[in-house]
């Protein structure tokens, strides 16, 4: 673990735990059981259903600066996996079009079956890969707003949050911030307080421990750029979670209602948190996070030629997506910014 007291020396394959998770994960295409069971490197593909385009979907993690647990680079992707108390670092890659697409993990851990089914679980959280792209394209098919982005955007699906804890860190550090900043602060954490790991000649850290933020101090995070209302908000969040105060894992199965009254009871959470951890942490399909500046912003361009919106409006205006809510503010998003890279005479 890198502390305060300074930054150890990246791990290198083959020095990981080597326990890994019982967990199943979804099924699909292919088979990811291995061919010799033993210590990594291991590698395995998966053939997911189409369409999907890799670098539309994963360019939210280079848009806003670079995220050291998760790192895109050169067409792949890099992350570490926490697979029961074993951390798997991993690459991923593709090959194909949207329409045939072809996906390669390769990792650093024990090649057994459950190692890849946990895998296999967080690339399908890591690409949507169980968005129902089918239905959303043909219920918007001729809606006036997301009929003309589907052509341009197709394949885009919603990337999940596959760590519970990493997403509301993140939420808090871009609480009233624009996005660079956020990625900046929450990139110097995972830094300072993540573990290091050297895979395929790039160095990923694994996201902190709600231990290891607990475990800061608030003259450390400032030192960060975090504010010392947000410093306070991480450690309380870190020790919700760690003391299990706050039980991540139970709101799974939780009805939207109650993920909404247990997050916001935490100090920091809001119901603007809440709504996007409904949406990107636990992939519920029909939400609209209407009090994201981003999102009035997003809705007030592409359905009121610019005119503002206030959150009750913007619920309102999206009352014709359902049950696709949450992947039509997707989409939304990303036309917004598509409309701002065509104005200024750039790209996506």
């Amino acid at each position: 673990m890198v502390s305060g007291r300074g930054p150890n020396p990246a791990r290198t394959p083959g020095t990981a735990s080597r326990r890994t998770s019982r967990g199943r994960g979804p099924a699909v295409r292919g088979d990811p059981r291995p061919g010799a069971t033993g210590v990594g490197p291991g590698r395995f593909s998966l053939r997911p259903h189409p369409p999907l385009d890799f670098d539309l979907t994963l360019q939210r993690y280079r848009l806003w600066g670079e995220d050291p647990a998760n790192l895109y680079r050169d067409g792949a992707f890099y992350r570490v996996a926490r697979l029961g108390g074993a951390a798997v670092p991993f690459r991923l890659t593709a090959a194909g079009s949207p329409d045939r697409p072809r996906l390669t993990v390769t990792f650093d851990g024990p090649d057994t079956v459950a190692t890849r089914r946990a895998l296999t679980a967080e690339v399908h959280r890591l690409l949507g890969l169980d968005a129902d792209l089918t239905g959303f394209y043909a219920q918007v098919a001729e809606d006036p707003v997301l009929g003309p982005l589907v052509p341009r955007l197709r394949g885009l699906r919603p990337a999940l949050a596959s760590n519970a804890f990493e997403m509301l860190v993140g939420a808090i550090a871009a609480q009233q911030v624009n996005l660079a900043f956020a990625f900046a602060t929450r990139a110097r954490l995972v830094r300072a307080l993540g573990e290091p790991f050297r895979f395929d000649g790039v160095t990923v850290h694994a996201f902190p421990s709600p231990a290891a933020v607990a475990g800061a101090d608030v003259t450390t995070l400032r030192a960060m750029q975090f504010s010392t209302r947000k410093a306070e908000y991480l450690i309380g969040l870190g020790q919700a979670v760690a003391d299990r105060t706050l039980d991540l894992a139970g709101l799974t199965h939780a009805a939207d209602h109650e993920v909404i009254a247990r997050l916001t009871a935490v100090r920091g959470l809001g119901r603007w948190t809440a709504e996007w951890f409904l949406a990107r942490g636990l992939g519920r399909p029909d939400i609209c996070p209407a009090e994201d500046l981003g999102v009035r912003r997003a809705v007030e361009a592409l359905c009121y030629h610019g005119r503002a919106c206030d959150p009750a409006r913007v619920r309102r205006r999206v009352l014709g997506w359902r049950p696709y809510r949450s992947l039509a503010v997707h989409y939304l998003l990303a036309g917004a910014r598509l409309a701002r890279g065509a104005a200024s005479g750039g790209g996506t």
